[in-house]
């Protein structure tokens, strides 16, 4: 079958798989590749049979058909008046009309959007253990069918993962990275910060984590910002190695230029504005200085220390051929802004009509914290510099019309980031951002599927695809925040109505 493109590095199908994906995200992980590298064509053959023996008499029914609906996704566009049927986890027929089938369950779809199911790229399932347990459900409730957590121990994130994989589980297909791969001064080390990293104080260390990582089946790698320049290029070496995908954060050691091209996601767009300076060689002089540490000084200490001393200067020195430079660099590296998060300051969550009906939805202890915040926050005069919101914006649209590909990430539950409910808001973001509303919903489908390798499974409405879809009382082409009328979601073949979504939650 030869080669396939995506995002620009060719993966070759020989390479090793996962099992089936409806079976590998239903169960605990495995000790098995992970599933970067999926077959590049699936034959045609057996999905013709499915269907054609679903309708033969005396067959059994599918399980669900959708009928009259319009389908809304990046790749395909908008289908009107389409009937979806939905078997055995998997879409098994698109036809144009409202064809007669029978099936276990039908729903009339006229007058109403069916959109791919969603993704949050940037959670961290474990950093309150006041939502964990309430996660799955808040992420459907909201209409988000997988998500990727991107930080934390293995010992505290693995019974969650098999749990959310387990045989039944009512949750969003979930891939994890396990610990920030930190270098010898640790950012999130769980006495200045939640514990979410590990030490990587030189190469032989570096290898050894990701031997252990990978031998507990994570499905990418993730490095952070005070890893060595020599320690990078091991941890970029060892997921290459093992077919693991690498998100990260610009390492502070190192510039955007050089570490995007050797990654496949960056968050936050953190510390590339350091790079797209005027005279970056300058700041990365007195970053690498700083980083030597000779007072032992706390590694989130460290980091917010250079971070307030180098940020809004940089941005302040920004440069356009800098940072045209640094942009053509990480052309085919998926960026993941997390504007929600970069510009609270301009869209504060408090002021929101829907907010307190997302504040009755979580579980009670941190209801009441976030409730008490939203209290003294609600109707205040915005304060803070907002450089950095504005700048954040501004870089994502310059990106954008640069065909840097955008991905929808929301660090919950980090700064009042709400399990599903945020991820709505980041769209909104994006949007504002200059992405289209269409370009906006690539972002939380297409482009989380591609990092995978997973383009052939998951992100559009089609035949054949993983049975992962959102139904929407409006058009969210009209307004992106229509994303938020979710009707019923169907997560991994099963269908959840408003009212079975409104009981996953408190």
């Amino acid at each position: 079958v030869g080669q396939r493109q995506s995002q620009g590095r060719t993966l070759r199908p020989d390479r090793p798989t996962r099992r089936d994906p409806v079976a590998s995200l239903a169960h605990a992980p495995s000790t098995e590749a992970p599933y970067m590298f999926v077959r590049a064509f699936r034959s045609v053959v057996p999905m013709v049979a499915t269907v054609l023996i679903a309708c033969a008499p005396g067959a059994p029914p599918p399980e669900l058909v959708i009928h009259g609906v319009t389908i809304i996704d990046a790749v395909n566009g908008v289908r009107e008046n389409r009937t979806v049927v939905v078997d055995e986890g998997r879409i098994t027929m698109v036809a144009e009309g409202d064809v007669s089938i029978d099936a276990l369950e039908s729903v009339d779809g006229a007058g109403h959007y069916l959109i791919p199911g969603l993704w949050d790229f940037h959670v961290h399932l474990t950093y309150d253990e006041r939502l964990t347990a309430a996660m799955p459900g808040l992420f459907l409730n909201y209409g988000i069918t997988s998500i990727r957590d991107t930080g934390g121990p293995l010992e505290s994130v693995l019974p969650v993962v098999e749990a959310l994989r387990a045989e039944g589980a009512t949750a969003p297909r979930v891939f994890f990275a396990g610990p920030l791969l930190d270098g010898a001064d640790v950012v999130y080390d769980g006495e200045n910060n939640a514990l979410l990293g590990i030490a990587n104080p030189d190469v032989e260390t570096a290898r050894a984590n990701v031997a252990r990582i990978a031998d507990a089946g994570v499905d990418f790698l993730k490095v952070y910002e005070m890893v060595s320049p020599e320690v990078f290029e091991a941890l970029v070496a060892e997921a290459e190695a093992r077919g693991l995908p690498m998100d990260g954060h610009v390492p502070l050691s190192m510039r955007a230029r050089d570490v995007g091209p050797r990654v496949q996601s960056l968050e936050h767009l953190r510390n590339i504005e350091l790079d797209c300076a005027s005279d970056p060689e300058a700041l990365l002089a007195k970053r690498r200085q700083r980083l030597r540490n000779p007072d032992r000084v706390p590694g989130a200490q460290l980091r917010s220390s250079l971070h307030a001393l180098q940020r809004l200067a940089a941005v302040a020195a920004y440069d356009e051929g800098e940072c045209d430079d640094v942009i053509s660099a990480m052309s085919t590296t998926i960026q993941v802004p997390t504007l929600r998060l970069n510009a609270l300051v301009l869209q504060p969550p408090f002021d929101r009509p829907d907010w307190d009906i997302l504040l009755d939805k979580l579980p009670p202890g941190i209801e009441q914290s976030w409730r008490t915040t939203t209290e003294s926050r609600r109707g205040a005069e915005q304060g803070g510099d907002d450089t950095f919101a504005t700048w954040s914006l501004s870089l994502v649209e310059r990106m954008h019309r640069a065909g840097v590909p955008i991905g929808a990430g929301t660090d919950t539950p980090i700064s009042f980031a709400a399990p599903g409910y945020s991820l709505h808001s980041e769209l909104e973001m994006l949007v504002r951002a200059g992405l289209s509303p269409l370009e906006a919903l690539r972002s939380a489908t297409v482009r989380p599927a591609e990092f995978f390798g997973m383009a052939s499974e998951m992100g559009t409405v089609e035949e054949g695809r993983l049975a992962d879809l959102v139904l929407l009382s409006q058009n969210p082409l009209d307004d992106i925040a229509n994303t938020r009328t979710i009707e019923a979601v169907v997560s991994k073949g099963v269908l959840l109505s408003r009212d079975a979504l409104d009981a996953l939650v408190r």
